[in-house]
């Protein structure tokens, strides 16, 4: 018993049951519908010491990984923060991000000395409630309305609220330490402004510099990325300041510097993976169970705590509808998306409550502002931002991907590897170059030995070549220019993409089967990797009929704008006669008033009419709450579905299905077509 008691205290014991809860906990919870953090923070009050005893906060171990997936919490909150859309609209921008900082602070403020707490105490509660997390972000941008103007304000905003709460937390962190005087004050104040104007312009260009420096040398690039972050954060501790300051600030500074590219995908890797979801283990070890029990007793505190945030973060909306004349989806949408207090609002309450400026009932009533808005947020922004638009409907043509369009020609690369399924594939790729005036390019990959003389590679060579003679034959068959491409690599999916990349491909077209196309994220295939990796868009089709047979189309429409659109363009290839029905399939939330359904199905006529007019289009609006009920419902009586999914990378050769598209493609049942775009 000593022995395992001994063994228990090990670090490398705590490691591995982190990376245990990390795996196991998080699907557990998505699977009932609830967020993965929310499954993290259970999983801490049951391992620590309100629970099994298993994890200890007060450990070197755990002190030191929370600390690091706190700063890294921080600083990939600042990387997110899209700083070409916050220059476009930069003054409404602070505008709103004044607006919905300051009426929580002083609704946060009222709070505090409501009940009696101090007034650094109060002000401190009041910056909690000011800053906001963009976790509905996802939804507006599988909408396509990011370019919406109040979007685009509010993701701005979160630059200048985020700053506010941490300049904020650092006042009050000096106040609490006593004898904190205006000179004291203004020496904080003139430091963190140098700080700033060093940590943004300085790493910029020192960041500019390496990466020129180091070309395309991604493992010193991201260790650059690691050094300046935790130097930023060292920097930060030294003038007196919160070190989560520096990691915000330090997201900011690299935030132009490494783009979308791999370094920045390997980058939140390592946090959003293993530091990150550390840290809400750590939040859930502090939770005291009684103390939570005690609130469930006595509600006010929490109560007040969750109302004043909704209401003032409310307010500020309705403050920036009548300055900037919004509309009041634009309006509740904008409140949705500053509802969430994830990010600056727990580790900002974590520092508080180990440095005891706020007590045990406060920082559990955080922890349930927490669990309140991050699922109520998101709800909210689903239901409203479906009715924002990006301007007028498109006078041209929607594309039917996202790829930038070509010098020389279109390119639809079609990898071989299944002779039952490649027929149909190739039908369909010949019906888009065939409308773009392109061709195709049939892909075999033949797997590599270590010695090129293999036996078993030469088979695979030969099979490839085999299977490369059918795929000619049936594109002169169809009579579409064919480019056919043999390679030979260790990865299939790495293959593919590559030579995808290598010949300017606009497309590349998958197959995948009922059983195997579409899997867990933790059991990665060739079609979630190259999903993850390619540089163009990707479609997914599972035929049960030849495409230039299906006649009866069904297009679920998202969002009646450009990208919501998309779908709708690539129905359009599909047309091979004027038999051809394709039905416009928009689903309302439940509730929504008749009048705006009579609004969205004269904007669908009007879509069918203008880039259908040579199919026989039926527009059908609906008001439900089960968005893929609704779709499977209407299903049944066609022939192909066109579904949309936003690739949401999530790791490194992991991606993640959106929370519809999942369900919709386990349980069709007829041919359907998956739009995988970047």
């Amino acid at each position: 018993m000593e022995s395992i008691s001994e063994t228990i205290r090990e670090p490398i014991f705590t490691f591995a049951l982190l990376l245990a809860i990390i795996l196991l906990v998080p699907p557990i919870f998505e699977k009932i519908k609830l967020p993965g953090l929310v499954g993290l923070l259970v999983a801490g009050v049951i391992f620590g010491s309100s629970g099994l005893g298993l994890l200890d906060s007060k450990s070197e171990t755990m002190i030191l990984l929370a600390d690091i997936g706190k700063i890294y919490l921080m600083f990939v909150a600042g990387l997110e923060i899209d700083l070409e859309q916050f220059r476009r609209t930069k003054n409404r921008s602070l505008t709103f991000g004044f607006t919905t900082f300051a009426v929580p602070l002083i609704g946060g403020v009222l709070v505090g000395r409501l009940f009696g707490f101090s007034w650094n105490t109060a002000v401190l509660i009041g910056s909690l409630l000011a800053s906001h997390t963009l976790l509905a972000y996802p939804i507006v941008r599988r909408l396509g309305v990011v370019n919406n103007e109040a979007v685009t304000v509010t993701i701005g905003a979160t630059i200048f609220t985020d700053i506010g709460a941490l300049l904020v937390l650092a006042i009050c962190l000096g106040v609490n330490q006593g004898d904190f005087t205006a000179v004291d004050l203004g020496i904080l104040l003139g430091s963190l402004a140098l700080y700033t104007l060093v940590v943004l312009f300085g790493l910029d260009r020192l960041g500019r510099e390496f990466f020129r420096r180091s070309k395309n040398d991604h493992s010193n690039q991201f260790l650059f990325i690691l050094l300046s972050l935790f130097v930023a954060s060292v920097g930060a501790e030294a003038i007196g300041i919160e070190k989560i300051v520096g990691a915000f600030l330090t997201g900011l500074a690299v935030n132009d510097v490494i783009g979308d590219g791999p370094v920045k995908e390997k980058v939140e890797f390592v946090g959003t993976v293993l530091f990150i979801p550390i840290f809400f283990v750590d939040m859930g070890l502090l939770l005291d169970l009684k103390a939570f029990k005690d609130i469930l007793g006595a509600v006010e505190i929490p109560l007040t705590i969750v109302g004043a945030l909704f209401l003032s973060k409310f307010l500020a909306a309705c403050i920036a509808k009548l300055i900037f004349r919004y509309s009041w989806a634009e309006t509740i949408t904008m409140w949705s998306l500053s509802l969430p207090q994830v990010a600056a609002t727990l580790a900002a309450a974590l520092i508080a409550f180990q440095a005891k400026i706020i007590n045990e009932e406060v920082f559990n009533s955080v922890i349930l502002l927490m669990l309140v808005t991050s699922i109520a947020g998101p709800l909210i922004t689903s239901r409203f931002a479906t009715q924002l638009t990006v301007g007028d409907l498109p006078e041209a043509e929607p594309e039917p991907d996202l790829a930038l369009k070509l010098k020389d020609k279109y390119r639809v690369v079609v990898p071989i590897y299944n002779p039952q399924t490649q027929h149909y594939l190739l039908e369909l790729a010949s019906l888009l170059a065939e409308k773009n005036r392109g061709g195709i390019v049939p892909l075999a990959i033949a797997k590599a030995e270590s010695r090129l003389d293999s036996p078993q590679l030469e088979v695979d060579l030969q099979r490839c070549t085999k299977l490369l003679a059918q795929a000619e034959a049936i594109a002169t068959e169809l009579d579409v220019e064919v480019q056919p491409e043999l390679r030979v690599e260790y990865d299939i999916a790495q293959g593919i993409s590559h030579a995808s990349r290598e010949v300017n491909a606009d497309l590349i077209i998958l197959g995948f089967s009922r059983l195997t196309g579409f899997r867990s994220r933790f059991f990665g295939s060739v079609t979630d990797s190259i999903l993850w990796s390619a540089h163009c868009s990707v479609v997914v089709a599972r035929f049960q009929t030849s495409p230039l047979a299906i006649r009866r189309i069904l297009v679920p429409v998202e969002s009646i704008n450009p990208v919501g659109l998309r779908p709708v363009s690539f129905a359009k290839s599909l047309i091979t006669s004027k038999e051809t029905e394709i039905t416009l399939l928009h689903v309302c939330p439940s509730g929504t008033s008749k009048e705006r359904k009579a609004s969205l199905h004269e904007q669908l006529e009007t879509v069918g009419n203008k880039f259908l007019a040579e199919a026989t289009v039926d527009v059908k609006v609906t008001a439900q709450s089960n968005f893929v009920k609704e779709i499977l419902a209407a299903s049944r009586t066609h022939e192909l579905v066109i579904l949309r999914s936003q690739r949401q990378r999530v790791g490194v050769d992991s991606l993640a299905l959106g929370a519809t598209t999942k369900p919709l493609i386990e349980n069709l049942n007829c041919s359907i077509i998956l739009l995988g775009e970047l």
